[in-house]
């Protein structure tokens, strides 16, 4: 394969993935497949690296506050007993 069309390959299938990711957002894990198609798209589109980027900070940000939530309910019945 050539080049041109492994690009080609990767980008379609990089929107593919990010498409169905989309599709699928309220279903768990769906969040994989944006992240999968972005990340096979920014290979060759640098725009995709910046919202590869953007995810994963969102992605980051929302763990940590998971985090802290479960904490602080762990926390509270701790207290309560």
């Amino acid at each position: 394969m050539t080049g041109h069309g492994l690009k080609v390959l990767r980008l379609t299938l990089g929107a593919v993935l990010f498409l169905g990711g989309l599709v699928l957002t309220l279903l768990p894990g769906s969040i994989l497949l944006v992240i999968g198609g972005l990340l096979l798209m920014s290979y060759d589109w640098p725009r995709a690296r910046s919202w590869l980027m953007f995810f994963q900070r969102q992605m980051s940000r929302s763990a940590r506050r998971l985090d802290q939530i479960l904490l602080n309910r762990k926390l509270r019945k701790a207290r309560i007993r």
